[in-house]
Parts: structure tokens; C-alpha cells; sequence
């Protein structure tokens, strides 16, 4: 057979049987988004009506209005330890994806070897024996140099889509993997934004706690010259200085508050844990920002990354019961190879030369004990117990969102009591 034709038999072959394939069917269930398990409400129960529109941006901490949070918000997405560390998992299963999609494709190595081999032949050789010849019969040692190149190719038919639900949880890990990444990034940015203002505001309480000192010495100097001048008793004086003494001691708890919430701080940001003095806070500490509207419930299961893990997992999960499944069918594996093969190398490429083999095997397991049966079953557990998982990740999701709404709503409450006592 000429090499061009071989070629051209080969490649008609290996596109047929990817046409074929793309038909082939799917064992196992498709994926459909489970129920949570509970009634969603149309609206969150301790939102107020202004609160219900969607979320303008996901960039919430802008609503602060503060260039150095978002600077530390920006230096915290590029230099936290935990993100970087999600980002390297993340590459690690996009990698797996890649070798889960390269299973689907025909694969195609370069063979190329020499061989040397020396065996003992019998020939006949005519002997001189007197006034003739004889024939006679020795062993004769020889050396025999082999090359060879070769390219071998090997194709699995996915006829019952093994290999296709093995993409499929592979893409849905790395989904998962994304989701996780983007958790990690959304808790990391909460907890920083966290000890900035819970910073802001030991500064804030730094800065009374000193005000209250002097005032406390200015109120001291009064008492002493009232008690010189006969006109306050000693009680007084030491009722005086008592309180000096409490607001004095109360400013080393504070700087150590501080000191630790600034290390706290460092340590998201990927630096060295330091300390540093309070800063002086502007006459509008107390600005109250516009609120971030917490959105509807139906839009809580695509927009939280925690849920959308929960569910690219639950998604690996129903895939991998077809692979499972699939694996209890038989497996057709097609090979082919062509190269040449010589024991001289001028004459390695010459037509004479030339091998080719085209196969097919199939592989059905007969017995196995109940290996794959028990795996098949154990991965329809694992779904089911994804499925729970993914319920009590959303239920938890709405009620983080609830309680939030509720300490809000609280707070602003307690502020405007507060407010109304001042003034």
C-alpha cells in the first residue's frame, strides 16, 4: 500500500469516527439545578422597601467613599497569601481539565529505536574432503542492526460517554475551583474592609479617651484650687483624681486594641505584622454611607460564589455517576501505526521498507466481584449527599443575609436613639 494512500485511509477513518462520536450517547443523568428544600420568599423578611433593587456594583466597599480602603482593598486582592494560594488550585484543576478534554482525542506518538541482536544460524557450506566436495552443515554467528521509526496512534471510541462525562465533572471542578477563588476573594475584602473601620473607630475612641484626660486634668486643677480655697472637701479631690486615674488607664487597652487590629490588618495585606499610631479621624467619621441593597432572593443562587461552588460541585457529582455507569460497558479502542523498519540505514525509507497496522480491540467486563457496580452505586450516594450539601449551602447563604439585614436594620435604629439623646 502507498504511504499517501495509507494516510489518506487513516485520516478518512479517524474523521468518521469523530463524526460518529459526536453522536454517540451519554450514560447517566443530565444535570438539572435540584430544589433548595424551602419556599424562597419573593422579598428578604427584614429588608426595607428601598432595599430590594439590585446590586449596582460588586465593588461594595466603594460606597465608603474612602481612597485609602480602596487602596488597601486593591492591595489585599493582589498580595493575600490565601488568594494567591486559590489562584495556584485554580490553575492546578485547570490542568486537569485540559488532560480530561485530551482524553476525548486521538492520540499520536513518534517511535524511533535501533536494535542489535546476534543469533546462531545453521548453513550449509561445501568442504573440500579429499579429491570433492562435500556439503556440510555449520553454525554461523551473525549480527543483525535493526532501525526503526515508527508513528503509532491509539483512539478510544466513547461510544457510551465515559470519556465525555469525564470532561464534563472536569469542567465543573474547575468551575468549582473558580467559585472557590472568588469565596476566598469576597471573605478575604469583607474581613479587611472589617478592620479598617473597626481601625477607624479605635482611633476614633483613642482620640475621646484623650480628649476625656485632659478635660479630666483641667477638672482636677479646679477641684485642687476649690479645695485650697476651703470650698471642695478632700473627698472631692480624690473622687477627682479617681477619674482621672480610669481614663488614663483606659488608654493602653486601646492602643493595644489598635496595635493588634493593625496586625491583623498587615497580615491580609501580605505584609510583615506592625503597629503604627493612631491617625487623627475628620469632623465626619459619623458619615452614614448609602446602603447596599441586598437584591431579591431569587437572585441569591447566582450571585453568592459560595452557592454557585456548591452547585459546579453538584454538577462533578451527577457527571461522574455516567462515568460510572459508562464504565461498566464495553470499551472499543482503535490503534493504527505506520513507519519503516531496515537493517541498513540508506535503505530505511525505501517502499520496501514501509509497515503499517491498523486494529481494533474492545474490552467488557465480565467479572469483577461487584467492583464496578459498587462504584457506579457509590457515586449515586455521593450525588444525593451533594444534593444535601448544596441545600444547606443556599439555606445558610439566606440566612447570613437575613441576620446581616437584621443587625443593620438594629444599628441604625440604636444610632438614631443615640442621635436623638445628643441632640
Amino acid at each position: 500500500m502507498k504511504t499517501g494512500t495509507l494516510f489518506r485511509h487513516l485520516l478518512s477513518a479517524s474523521s468518521l469516527i469523530l463524526l460518529s462520536c459526536a453522536g454517540c450517547m451519554k450514560l447517566g443523568p443530565d444535570y438539572h439545578r435540584p430544589e433548595p428544600g424551602f419556599a424562597v420568599p419573593a422579598a428578604y423578611r427584614q429588608a426595607d422597601a428601598y432595599e430590594h433593587g439590585g446590586i449596582r456594583d460588586d465593588r461594595w466597599w466603594m460606597v465608603f467613599g474612602d481612597p485609602t480602603l480602596n487602596h488597601l482593598v486593591e492591595e489585599v486582592l493582589r498580595n493575600n497569601l490565601d488568594i494567591r494560594k486559590a489562584t495556584a488550585v485554580l490553575l492546578q484543576v485547570a490542568s486537569r481539565f485540559d488532560a480530561a478534554t485530551a482524553e476525548r482525542f486521538p492520540r499520536l506518538d513518534l517511535q524511533a529505536g535501533i536494535q542489535r541482536q546476534r543469533q546462531t544460524t545453521q548453513v550449509t557450506v561445501p568442504v573440500l574432503q579429499g579429491t570433492s566436495f562435500q556439503m556440510k552443515t555449520v553454525d554461523k554467528r551473525i549480527t543483525i542492526d535493526t532501525r526503526s521509526l515508527s508513528l503509532p496512534a491509539s483512539f478510544e471510541v466513547d461510544l457510551w460517554g465515559r470519556l465525555a462525562r469525564a470532561e464534563e465533572a472536569a469542567r465543573a471542578d474547575l468551575l468549582q475551583a473558580l467559585e472557590n477563588r472568588r469565596t476566598i476573594a469576597q471573605g478575604i475584602v469583607a474581613e479587611t474592609v472589617n478592620l479598617y473601620l473597626n481601625m477607624e473607630a479605635l482611633e476614633r475612641r483613642i482620640g475621646i479617651a484623650r480628649q476625656s484626660i485632659e478635660l479630666y486634668r483641667h477638672s482636677l486643677s479646679l477641684v485642687e484650687g476649690r479645695y485650697r480655697r476651703g470650698l471642695a472637701s478632700i473627698l472631692d479631690v480624690r473622687q477627682a483624681r479617681r477619674v482621672l486615674a480610669r481614663a488614663q488607664a483606659s488608654l493602653p487597652a486601646l492602643r493595644q486594641e489598635l496595635g493588634i487590629v493593625q496586625q491583623n490588618l498587615a497580615l491580609l495585606l501580605g505584609r510583615y505584622p506592625e503597629t503604627a499610631p493612631a491617625r487623627r479621624q475628620p469632623a465626619d467619621y459619623y458619615r452614614l454611607p448609602d446602603p447596599v441593597p441586598p437584591g431579591l432572593p431569587s437572585d441569591l443562587l447566582e450571585r453568592r460564589p459560595d452557592i454557585r461552588a456548591a452547585e459546579a460541585r453538584l454538577r462533578a457529582l451527577n457527571a461522574r455517576v455516567g462515568v460510572a455507569k459508562a464504565s461498566r460497558f464495553p470499551r472499543i479502542t482503535l490503534t493504527a501505526s505506520f513507519g519503516y523498519a531496515s537493517d541498513e540505514l540508506d535503505r530505511l525509507f525505501k517502499p520496501e521498507s514501509e509497515l503499517w497496522s491498523i486494529a481494533a480491540g474492545l474490552v467488557q467486563p465480565i467479572f469483577d466481584a461487584g467492583r464496578l457496580k459498587a462504584a457506579q452505586r457509590g457515586a449515586e450516594a455521593a450525588y444525593r449527599a451533594g444534593v444535601v450539601d448544596y441545600a444547606k449551602t443556599v439555606l445558610k447563604a439566606f440566612g447570613e443575609v437575613e441576620r446581616a439585614l437584621l443587625t443593620r436594620k438594629m444599628q441604625l435604629e440604636r444610632r438614631e436613639e443615640i442621635m436623638e439623646r445628643l441632640n
